[in-house]
């Protein structure tokens, strides 16, 4: 009878990572003990260290931080805020509502940001190649718009007119790390460019969201694109949470979407009358 067991050489490279190094009494993320980490960097820094094996400095880390900060919470009017609540109502675990509200951020509601990203990373590589500012954004939104459509992520907001109030403070600081060296500005001059243009365009200003801002911000610290919706999920994650135990914590049954005296409109299904013959 042959042995089917796998040796200790195959099951040791069953995964390939560079994140983490762990066997029995060990522990240490991209090279270093845990027991170096705890007590010695924070959350923001930790998640920058997971994400690209290496520590940030202080500022870069503060930064990060309020970016995180600021995405937190949006209130039940927000998808992942109200899904994560009525999951709540409906008897399963804290993980559940968690995982509720966190699968609500697609395209649409969570997405903006890292759409935001793309056309400011876009916008950063025409100036990179010889287009000046005048050029490289018009362009560079013509050619985002037949992905994405008209409406351009990251700038006016359906909520907050006639601004949302956590951008502004965001762009503040971003221009702070900027003037000491922490970041280069760059993208924070591209972010302007666009809602300039916007402004222009629709021959009104608009103002620029927490997707916008906090885009800018991650293009600042080198992220990439997709890594601008993982980290709002991070962030939302925390709204989502403090909703979901308030939630369970108030009780209610299986509370609706809409109250009781909001019922939907029945239209019948219109049918083909018309002969076949």
């Amino acid at each position: 009878m042959t042995d089917q067991t796998p040796d200790a050489q195959a099951i040791r490279h069953w995964w390939r990572t560079a994140i983490i190094d762990m066997r029995p009494g060990y522990i240490a993320f991209r090279g270093t003990p845990i027991e170096e980490l705890i007590g010695t960097v924070s959350f923001a820094q930790m998640i920058w260290l997971m994400l690209r094996g290496d520590l940030p400095t202080a500022d870069q880390a503060a930064l990060l931080d309020c970016a995180l900060v600021a995405g937190v919470d949006h209130g039940p009017q927000a998808p992942s805020i109200a899904a994560a609540r009525m999951t709540a109502t409906c008897g399963v675990g804290l993980n559940n509502v968690m995982a509720t509200g966190v699968n609500m951020l697609g395209n649409v509601h969570g997405g903006a940001g890292e759409q935001a990203a793309e056309l400011y990373l876009d916008i950063a590589k025409r100036l990179k190649a010889g287009d000046d500012m005048n050029k490289a954004v018009p362009e560079a939104i013509a050619e985002w718009r037949k992905t994405y459509g008209k409406i351009i992520s990251g700038f006016g907001h359906r909520f907050h007119k006639p601004r949302d109030p956590r951008a502004p403070r965001l762009m503040e600081l971003v221009r702070q790390a900027a003037k000491h060296g922490t970041v280069s500005g760059h993208f924070a001059d591209i972010a302007e460019a666009i809602q300039q243009e916007i402004g222009t365009e629709r021959k009104a200003p608009i103002a620029m969201n927490i997707d916008g801002a906090t885009a800018v911000i991650f293009c600042e610290l080198g992220f990439a694109p997709p890594l601008s919706r993982g980290l709002f999920c991070l962030s939302r994650s925390v709204g989502i949470l403090a909703h979901g135990w308030e939630q369970m914590q108030q009780g209610g049954r299986n509370k609706g979407p809409i109250p009781p005296n909001y019922l939907p409109e029945y239209e019948p299904q219109e049918t083909n009358k018309k002969s076949k013959g």
